[in-house]
């Protein structure tokens, strides 16, 4: 029951004219008019960050008639952050996104993320929006590669010394190259991932440190090498 005041209710009605629905939105290969929660199906990605602006989220989720049926949590900069992220990971998937908006991801980089990501869905920014049948569950994983982590780079620099390569996309960096003029020409890496791979597969540490080792550059012709972290 709807309670209208007074002057409303002493109103005459006018009738209404056009009523062309909602304008549709780009949604897995197909336009649609979205009328309900229901209506929705999407996998983007969207990014928070916390009131301090410590720490980062990147926020996948892969949605299914609006049922959240795929979520990657990914965090940078704030080690709480990480554990909220094992507790949202397992809270979102089965939540509609509109339940996933109201609900508690235990840490405002992951509640903005989700908002930030809520906007893009609903307004048919996703990734998938002219796919057909949209990605299916499990294209998350694929965002992560063959070792299932994620991608960071952390680079740091001051101006008296500068710049210090220490984590590349590729995997950890152990040495980085300089030019005669002390100009970085390359870097060299180990692949965490692929490491950890070797030794469960049998392979000593130190055989699967040499065997996850690459190089990026020109690597090898330095005229110096240096540990970023220790020189």
């Amino acid at each position: 029951m709807i309670n209208y005041s007074r002057e409303v209710e002493e109103m005459c009605c006018v009738a209404k004219g056009p009523n062309h629905g909602p304008a549709p939105i780009p949604e897995e290969g197909k336009w649609v008019k979205a009328y309900e929660i229901k209506d929705i199906s999407a996998f983007t990605h969207g990014v928070g960050w916390c009131a301090p602006q410590q720490g980062a989220c990147k926020l996948s989720l892969n949605v299914k008639e609006g049922i959240i049926e795929e979520a990657l949590v990914e965090t940078i900069g704030c080690s709480g952050m990480t554990h909220s992220a094992a507790m949202a990971a397992e809270i979102l998937p089965g939540k509609t996104i509109l339940e996933a908006l109201n609900t508690d991801l235990v840490c405002d980089a992951i509640n903005t993320a989700m908002r930030e990501l809520f906007l893009q869905i609903v307004y048919g920014r996703s990734q998938s929006a002219f796919s057909d049948d949209g990605l299916s569950v499990g294209a998350g994983l694929e965002d992560l590669g063959k070792g299932l982590r994620s991608q960071v780079g952390t680079m740091y620099g001051t101006k008296v010394k500068g710049v210090r390569y220490l984590e590349m996309a590729e995997g950890y960096v152990t040495r980085m190259a300089l030019d005669e003029d002390n100009q970085v020409i390359g870097y060299e890496f180990v692949s965490l991932g692929k490491m950890t791979d070797f030794i469960k597969k049998g392979d000593t540490p130190n055989d699967a440190y040499n065997k996850a080792i690459g190089t990026y550059g020109r690597f090898n012709d330095a005229a110096k090498y240096i540990d970023p972290r220790k020189e």
